[in-house]
């Protein structure tokens, strides 16, 4: 009898102790998960008082990514895997989104033979189909390429695009539609996007003027007007920038004085592209500036920095922002943007600062 109590106790310490190393590692483990998650998704409150901007009963999750090239070595990609390709991996993403947008690099226009190098765009008819299938519903037209294909290509991209109900900015028949605010209405609020391109890169025949079908360019006293006349009509108004030097993770002078007119003028929100990597975040008298989200679907493969980029979740009620996101995407196969894993992700943030 002793002998089977010895036993007993013996058992008993053996199972105390497996137990014990057992909630030790997974204490550890779950330490560890929790800070690659803060790290990778990085999710940043604008100030520890969250509760008073809530209920979010009537948020809004508007979901923005950078630049989007459909030419060139993307359409090589599409033409043997599909239109869908290269939104294969992220449209779960995408789905999520009340608000889906993106500045879209090249014109779609009909023509004879793709461009497969050099640095004039053109998408192929049909692509608007994957970009609606994918959940965008506005797009930036307001960008350096979007007159690669004369003022024709112009007014067959806003056609296509308005024909399966994607609403456009930054482009028109002329200075007056392209530069009118679109507004887009979800659950009770109203927001007007603006877009605007930095003319100082481009032909002046780019411009939307009148009898011209062109794109929006950057400047200051008209951003004002246009973010006020906004502003009666909508809740919020959200400025697309495109702008800044290319392959630099710092915005110059140009983009943040544009961006602080935009928020001084009363925008509550700007989100830029161009320079093909990612740029700093601001936080500029309570409002944010994505200076640039980086690529999103590229076929520039020859460097890491142009294959990375930003898909951001971004958060509204009533009150304006009140939470935003930032998921790390990785270009594969010249098109396909996929989720980056968490070491490289965490690489990826210690390059933009953050506010």
């Amino acid at each position: 009898m002793k002998k089977e109590k010895t036993t007993l106790y013996l058992l008993r310490a053996i199972i105390v102790i497996i137990l014990t190393i057992g909630l030790f590692f997974a204490l550890n483990t779950f330490s560890s998960m929790q800070e690659n998650r803060s790290s990778v998704v990085d999710i940043l409150k604008p100030d520890d008082n969250t509760d008073e901007l809530k209920p979010y009963k009537k948020s809004v999750k508007l979901i923005a990514v950078g630049d989007i090239m459909l030419s060139r070595g993307v359409d090589m990609r599409m033409s043997k895997m599909g239109n869908d390709y290269p939104f294969q991996k992220i449209s779960n993403y995408l789905d999520d989104g009340d608000i889906v947008f993106g500045n879209l690099e090249s014109p779609i226009a009909p023509g004879d033979s793709m461009p497969w190098e050099g640095t004039v765009f053109r998408a192929r008819p049909g692509v608007e189909k994957s970009l609606k299938n994918a959940g965008f519903n506005v797009i930036s037209l307001a960008n350096n390429h979007m007159g690669n294909q004369g003022q024709a290509g112009v007014k067959f991209t806003i056609n296509a695009l308005r024909a399966l109900g994607i609403n456009t900015i930054g482009a028109g028949k002329d200075n007056g539609e392209a530069s009118n605010p679109t507004i887009i209405t979800k659950k009770g609020l109203k927001f007007a996007f603006l877009a605007y391109t930095d003319g100082t890169i481009i032909p002046k025949s780019y411009e939307a003027e009148e009898n011209n079908y062109g794109v929006v360019y950057m400047d200051e006293s008209k951003l004002a007007e246009d973010v006020a006349k906004a502003k009666k009509v909508a809740d919020f108004v959200i400025v697309s920038m495109h702008a800044g030097i290319e392959y630099t993770y710092r915005p110059n002078q140009n983009q943040i004085n544009f961006a602080h007119k935009a928020i001084d003028s009363g925008a509550d929100l700007v989100i830029g592209h161009h320079p093909h990597q990612i740029q700093d975040i601001e936080k500029y008298k309570e409002k944010y500036i994505f200076y640039s989200l980086g690529n999103f679907i590229f076929d520039q493969e020859w460097s890491k920095e142009t294959k990375q980029g930003f898909l951001a979740e971004i958060y509204f009620n009533e009150n304006g922002v009140f939470d935003y996101n930032l998921i790390p995407v990785l270009i594969e196969d010249y098109s396909q943007p996929d989720i980056m894993n968490d070491d490289e992700a965490i690489q990826l943030f210690r390059n933009i600062k953050r506010p």
